[in-house]
């Protein structure tokens, strides 16, 4: 698709061939990404950036045509979803200040009992439980169902760009964590 070509356009032609939204994606994904981990962390801008496109893909039917640029509609969106974001985290610790008696690790020991059940060093499992849901589930498609990170992107509705930084950032942290045993398991995914 030439540089030239408006944003309006594309979007207006990705209604009839929705491959075609790609170059919306192309366009605004670093700067939307970088507009979310500004506000809300690298972490969740990974999941917010994503979401902000799969939202802007599935609303692109009401897409204001007379805009040239969907630079400003995408932000719109990206904020919407922060802010949604940021709602989920105060009554996180809200609900974790209201059960302060209990102890934090207590998921962490759980996941640790299952998975070391399941053939895992206890080690590892608690480096796994450690990992953020995202980041978990997208090393685990790989390692563990041998799914490639296409895969792996169609099954959680994510990027494919952001199904390798998820697995980036995790195999890091469990190198961290475990040393040397975790580089052995993660060298087969």
């Amino acid at each position: 698709m030439p540089e030239r070509t408006t944003d309006a356009s594309i979007i207006e032609r990705s209604r009839r061939e929705p491959e075609l939204f790609s170059a919306i994606f192309d366009r605004y994904f670093a700067a939307i990404h970088r507009y979310a981990a500004s506000r809300i962390g690298t972490a969740a801008a990974d999941d917010v950036a994503a979401e902000t496109f799969l939202a802007a893909f599935d609303q692109r039917d009401r897409y204001d045509l007379a805009y040239p640029e969907a630079r400003a509609w995408l932000y719109g969106i990206a904020t919407n979803l922060i802010g949604r974001h940021r709602r989920g985290e105060v009554r996180l610790y809200r609900t974790l200040a209201r059960t302060a008696g209990r102890d934090e690790a207590d998921h962490a020991d759980r996941v640790t009992d299952r998975v070391a059940a399941e053939g895992l060093s206890p080690g590892l499992a608690r480096g796994l439980a450690r990992l953020s849901k995202g980041d978990r589930d997208a090393l685990l498609l790989v390692v563990c169902a041998e799914f490639s990170y296409s895969e792996v992107a169609r099954a959680l509705a994510i990027p494919v760009g952001t199904v390798g930084s998820r697995i980036n950032r995790a195999r890091q942290l469990l190198r961290k964590t475990l040393g040397p045993a975790a580089q052995e398991a993660m060298n087969h995914g």
